[in-house]
């Protein structure tokens, strides 16, 4: 292993690649050169795993990444949780169609009775409204606490007229109706249900003490960090209305105020997600804790209809269900544009294209997972140095573009050759 020298200090990557897809570990490399912390990301192409890099720091102290490094890796964990709730659709305990309160039935109250599980997994339920429910962020972490909350709220809209991204409580309440339909934990059942059958390496919502030396610290520029220490999240709230309204009188449906409402409760500027104790806890809709290996390799079984290695978890019918692109409602909250919304995950962006069968979760700091039915892929990236939004952050386009660029250079080639995998050459 050869390390190069970038901006005064080491450059540290490891791991292997297929040859065919030095275009992805070029793209890594740049990133690790241009960003703090560190990164890993994994490949699965045509059931077999092409990529598997690792690098950088893990904390802010010069602790190299290492093979077993996991990272804390926000909404990217939305694409599990979808993917457990899709398991016990497949075996007829969970309807898509059917009503919320059929499952959980003191959801059914402050006009929530007819909330179906297809509209929470499609962000039409209009529960986003966090902000409005809770009075402190901390609250995240009691699960019960959440479940009540949940269970008094009055929907911000309409069920079904308007879709807003259900940016912290999509987890609680697809979570909830797994735990309704089988009596038991939802961490417990990521584990017996999606990481033990496959032999994945690190997938935890609701961290295992044990296991959480392996997480590398998040890491936050100073802007944002002074950012935080500033009163200038409300002023922004404040400037968001205003706009909203000004968009609005101009024949703009929007409404930009909801963001805060969606993932701003009150004291998130202080909440560590990447700490021991909120680990430890279950946030399905933000605190996952993951390698990229485990992550590819679940989207690669979804990649693959629903099998992989001999592991089934999803017949092809429900996998066809699940990733069908959901009717708009063509009225927008949170985010302002259309995400093309299949049943918890989204449509794929890269910087070569929008894969039109393509589906995942990216994740708030950069990291991103999501499979390609078509070209038989999947591409997992997770980081501990987060710039803001997945939509202000291209480092999850950049790698699945390079993954796509391989791809299609590898089909084009004549005679394929499935070569061994090798050290990448740094």
């Amino acid at each position: 292993m050869t390390l190069k020298l970038i901006q005064n200090r080491t450059l540290h990557l490891d791991g292997r690649i297929h040859p065919d897809f030095g275009a992805v570990e070029a793209t890594l490399r740049n990133q690790l050169g241009s960003h703090p912390g560190g990164a890993a990301v994994c490949v699965y192409h045509r059931g077999e795993c092409v990529v598997d890099l690792w690098g950088g720091y893990k904390d802010d102290e010069g602790t190299l990444w290492t093979q077993d490094t996991m990272a804390p890796s926000f909404s990217t964990t939305k694409g599990v949780a979808a993917t457990l709730l899709h398991i016990h659709a497949d075996r007829g305990l969970i309807d898509y169609d059917a009503r919320v309160a059929d499952y959980w039935p003191e959801f059914g109250q402050a006009g929530k009775e007819e909330i179906t599980v297809r509209q929470v997994l499609s962000h039409q339920s209009g529960l986003y409204h966090i902000r409005q429910m809770v009075d402190h962020v901390d609250r995240l972490l009691d699960w019960k606490y959440m479940i009540r909350a949940i269970e008094q709220t009055t929907p911000v809209h309409p069920p079904g007229t308007r879709t807003g991204y259900h940016g912290l409580t999509f987890g609680f309440l697809v979570g909830e109706i797994i735990q309704r339909v089988t009596g038991k934990k939802f961490s417990q059942l990521v584990q017996k249900e999606i990481a033990k059958p496959l032999k994945l390496d690190g997938l935890f919502i609701g961290t295992p003490e044990h296991q959480i030396a392996r997480a590398a610290k998040l890491i936050f520029p100073a802007s944002i960090k002074r950012m935080a220490q500033t009163s200038l999240g409300s002023k922004l709230e404040v400037g968001a209305s205003r706009l909203s309204q000004l968009l609005q009188r101009l024949g703009v449906d929007s409404d930009l105020s909801s963001i805060f409402d969606a993932l701003a409760p009150r004291g998130v500027s202080d909440f560590d997600f990447g700490s021991p104790e909120s680990l430890r806890a279950a946030i399905p809709a933000a605190n996952g804790l993951f390698t990229a290996r485990s992550l590819a390799k679940m989207y690669a079984l979804l990649a693959n209809g629903g099998e992989f290695e001999g592991v089934r978890l999803l017949s092809e019918k429900s996998l066809a269900r699940a990733t069908t692109l959901q009717k708009p409602t063509g009225k927008l909250s949170v985010i302002p544009f259309d995400m093309r919304w299949r049943l918890g995950y989204h449509g794929v962006a890269t910087t070569r294209g929008f894969p039109r069968q393509a589906f995942g979760h990216f994740g708030f700091g950069g990291s991103g997972a999501w499979a390609d039915p078509a070209q038989e892929l999947s591409v997992a990236l997770i980081v501990n140095s987060g710039m803001g939004s997945p939509f202000g952050d291209l480092r999850t386009a950049s790698i699945g573009g390079a993954a796509l660029a391989c791809v299609k250079a590898r089909s084009r080639s004549a005679g394929l050759l499935r070569e061994p995998m090798s050290l990448a050459t740094i």
